[in-house]
């Protein structure tokens, strides 16, 4: 259950509650590929939605607290 780099980046801004267009304003990408990461997270972890990808992060140990550079607002 191995996500790449951007996807862990994602993966931390959806824990954080941030929209799609938030999301790709802050990693410099379209909503678009956002979606896409969204929708392979999905597929990776067998669930349908940010709050099971959320979930299942934290049970498999790929999220434990997200690093603050991440999510950082300035």
């Amino acid at each position: 259950m191995d996500v790449s780099k951007r996807e862990y980046e994602v993966l931390c801004l959806i824990a954080h509650e941030f929209t799609a267009p938030q999301i790709a304003d802050k990693l410099c990408i379209s909503t678009h590929t956002v979606k896409s990461h969204k929708k392979n997270i999905c597929l990776k972890f067998g669930v349908k939605n940010g709050a099971g990808m959320v979930r299942k992060a934290f049970e498999k140990g790929i999220l434990k607290t997200t690093p603050s550079y991440i999510v950082e607002t300035a």
